[in-house]
Formats: structure tokens, C-alpha cells, sequence
């Protein structure tokens, strides 16, 4: 299962809160986590090509901050490092070989540091320029890249802070269409935003270029599918090449606007994979 990668790591509570939340996965074993530590414990994901990689989480400052959910590791994040790392997964491909990758809205940065690791020419890892979340995902690739700086195939891994849609920043200026492959995990719950993570999408993507976009179901269906209507794409100069779901074990099926009323604990359980390309 796609959890059974993540390991927390951090001091023992006896705080009654924290002894539950650690025991819902014995109470409800149908129930599937889809957030992963908090600010007292880092997050280790067990990579089996690349080693324990140990991240920790930013610690928000002021509501504005708290809201962005960066603060934790979502299985989306998850699934695209596992995906990058596989590199060839279900005949699709994967790799970053040789490639300049963006990650938006990273969080953790877990799955722009797997992509430095395995063979990423550069990777540049973004997210909203809130400092205490840039200062967190620059610790977390000190801790897991530049470690590993004098290894083969290491990229160069650097941190920026970018809000979506928001174009005319140097970063933006000096990077429009630059990057070959872009990583968005787990942006997609916020509708009012759509349409600026579209056009920062289209905005940093080069020609020939994809977004590899994956996102969970936890916060309902209704909430991301505005983000792959045709109107919202062809706005922002984007069209789908690919679009399914896939589950916690690996299953996969057909992607649909609308299943009815869904079961909040089976929902939980899968994401939306979607493989986007510039229009036209």
C-alpha cells in the first residue's frame, strides 16, 4: 500500500489526542490516512532505491499560512515521488532523466527532491513565499540532496517562492517555458485557485513539455474537477493528454466528473492522476 512508505519520527506523547490519531489505522483499518506528521514529528519516507529520506514539516505562522495545508505530507505527494522513482510504472513513463523540473505548491518538497535524486538536470521547488515554508523545504533539501551532492546522477536542487498566477516576479520573468516536466501534488482544493495554478502551469512549461498532476479525493470530487473542464483549460492554453484514478493498492480506473454520492471513507482512498500539455 502506498502509506506503508511513510514512518513518523519525533518524541513519544502521551497527549490523548495524539495516542487516537496514531491508533485509527488498528480502530478503522478500511480508514486510510491522508496526512502525514506534524511539527513535533518528521516524516520519513522509505524510498527503496534511494534510502530513508527524512522531512520535516513547516511550522505555519498566522491563520493566512495555516490555510495553505502545507504542513503536512499528502499521499498525492506520495504517489508522484513513487511514480518518479519508478520511473516506468504501468507503461507509462515516468522519468526525469536529464530534465528541468518544477514543482508547485511542494509542501514538503518530497516529490521535487525525488526527482533531484534520480536524474533531474535541475529541479526548482516551489511554493506559496511564506518564509517559514520555503525555510522548511530548503532544510529538507540540505538534509536529503545536497547530503548527496558529490553522487552520480544528483541534479541541482533550489528553492523559490511562487504564488500562483502571479507572472511578473524576476523567478517568473527569467523562467517562462523552461521547464520539461512540472510536479503539482495535491493543489487542487481550493477552486478559487484553479485558474492561477493553470496559468502558472502553462506559464513555466517549455515546449514538448508536461504537468504531472495528482491530487486526493479527501476533500471531495466536487471541489477539483473544475480543474480539468475544458473552459478553465482552454483558457490557460492547457489540455488533458491523460486523466484517471488510482487507489492506495495500485488500482486503476476511469476518471469521471461524477459519482454520485461517494463514501467518505472509500473516497479517501484514491486519487486523480492527470497528465497535462500545452493546447494546440
Amino acid at each position: 500500500m502506498l502509506t506503508d512508505k511513510i514512518r513518523l519520527s519525533g518524541p513519544e506523547s502521551n497527549d490523548p489526542e495524539d495516542i487516537l490519531s496514531s491508533s485509527l489505522g488498528v480502530i478503522f483499518p478500511d480508514d486510510i490516512t491522508n496526512q502525514h506528521g506534524d511539527r513535533d514529528n518528521s516524516v520519513i519516507y522509505l524510498s527503496p532505491s534511494l534510502g530513508p529520506l527524512t522531512l520535516t514539516l513547516a511550522d505555519p505562522q498566522g491563520e493566512d499560512s495555516r490555510k495553505l495545508f502545507s504542513h503536512f505530507l499528502w499521499n498525492a505527494g506520495l504517489q508522484l515521488a513513487e511514480f518518479i522513482e519508478e520511473g516506468d510504472v504501468q507503461n507509462r513513463d515516468w522519468s526525469v532523466q536529464g530534465e528541468r523540473v518544477l514543482e508547485l505548491g511542494a509542501g514538503t518538497g518530497l516529490a521535487g527532491i525525488v526527482a533531484g535524486l534520480k536524474g533531474a538536470k535541475e529541479v526548482v521547488i516551489s511554493d506559496y513565499p511564506a518564509p517559514e515554508v520555503l525555510e522548511n523545504i530548503k532544510n529538507n533539501v540540505e538534509r536529503n540532496v545536497l547530503s548527496r551532492k558529490d553522487a552520480s546522477g544528483v541534479g541541482e536542487v533550489r528553492v523559490k517562492g511562487h504564488e500562483w498566477g502571479v507572472l511578473d516576479d524576476a523567478f517568473s520573468k527569467e523562467s517562462k517555458e523552461s521547464f520539461g516536466k512540472i510536479l503539482v501534488a495535491d493543489c487542487l482544493w481550493m477552486p478559487w485557485q484553479h485558474l492561477n495554478l493553470l496559468k502558472s502551469i502553462r506559464w513555466f512549461m517549455k515546449a514538448g513539455g508536461k504537468a504531472w498532476v495528482v491530487a486526493g479525493f479527501h476533500t471531495g470530487r466536487a471541489k477539483m474537477r473544475g480543474f480539468y473542464e475544458e473552459s478553465a483549460l482552454s483558457e490557460a492554453g492547457l489540455e488533458i493528454e491523460k486523466i484517471w484514478e488510482r487507489n492506495a493498492e495500485g488500482t486503476e480506473r476511469e476518471w469521471v466528473l461524477d459519482r454520485g454520492i461517494e463514501d467518505v471513507t472509500e473516497r479517501k482512498r484514491w486519487l486523480v492522476v492527470g497528465i497535462l500539455r500545452s493546447k494546440g
